[in-house]
């Protein structure tokens, strides 16, 4: 299930609903007085006449703001220089990833392959991640703009193994990210624990 994401370093995410707020009361302003207007027609016509004037500028204000927020959510924010300016990375899409295993004595361990998938609104996020002998995915997450390296992602996940990997035990787990400002590589690390106490290494390249 997606959840909700904390942004650092970015602007006030709260300021966007303000935003969107004030825009919406204008529209709703504009469209309200061209409703009313045809409901004067409507009325010398004899129809509407149940129809409170009075209820349409509130009802207009929430119509305007929850389709603004709504766009919003879901476009508007992925555009490439508005996503610049708020300073939240638009990383949804498929990513190919090269695990590493570290030995508790740093040596290395065995490598392995997963795709990640990342699902991403302006309010949510879920980060998938999906072995030939497991899958999780994300619980929490947070995004930091980090103008020196680029951009952080940081988040908490829930591992289940397949069915026919006895062996492997459902576990929970950390991760750390950075991707580069073009957005298309990462790399990063991982730490198992509650059930599986392993660590390692990630890279990230984004898929076509």
């Amino acid at each position: 299930m997606n959840h909700e994401y904390s942004v650092l370093g970015g602007i006030n995410r709260a300021r966007i609903g303000q935003v969107i707020a004030i825009i919406a009361a204008t529209v709703s302003s504009i469209v309200v007085a061209l409703v009313l207007a045809a409901f004067d027609v409507a009325r010398s016509l004899g129809l509407g006449e149940h129809v409170p004037p009075v209820l349409l500028p509130p009802i207009g204000a929430g119509v305007a703001f929850t389709l603004l927020y709504w766009l919003f959510d879901r476009y508007i924010w992925k555009l490439p220089w508005i996503a610049s300016a708020l300073g939240v990375p638009h990383l949804a899409g498929r990513w190919r990833c090269e695990g590493q295993t570290i030995n508790p004595d740093k040596s290395k361990g065995y490598e392995w392959l997963a795709q990640i998938t990342v699902v991403q609104s302006w309010d949510k996020i879920r980060v998938n991640l999906k072995t030939h002998q497991s899958a999780s995915n994300s619980c929490t997450a947070a995004l930091l703009r980090d103008d020196a390296e680029g951009f952080r992602l940081f988040y908490s996940y829930r591992n289940e193994p397949k069915a026919d990997q006895p062996e492997l035990q459902s576990h929970r787990g950390y991760a750390e990210l950075v991707f580069q400002p073009d957005l298309k590589t990462a790399e990063g690390e991982y730490f198992n624990g509650l059930g599986r106490f392993t660590f390692g290494t990630m890279k990230l390249t984004k898929e076509a």
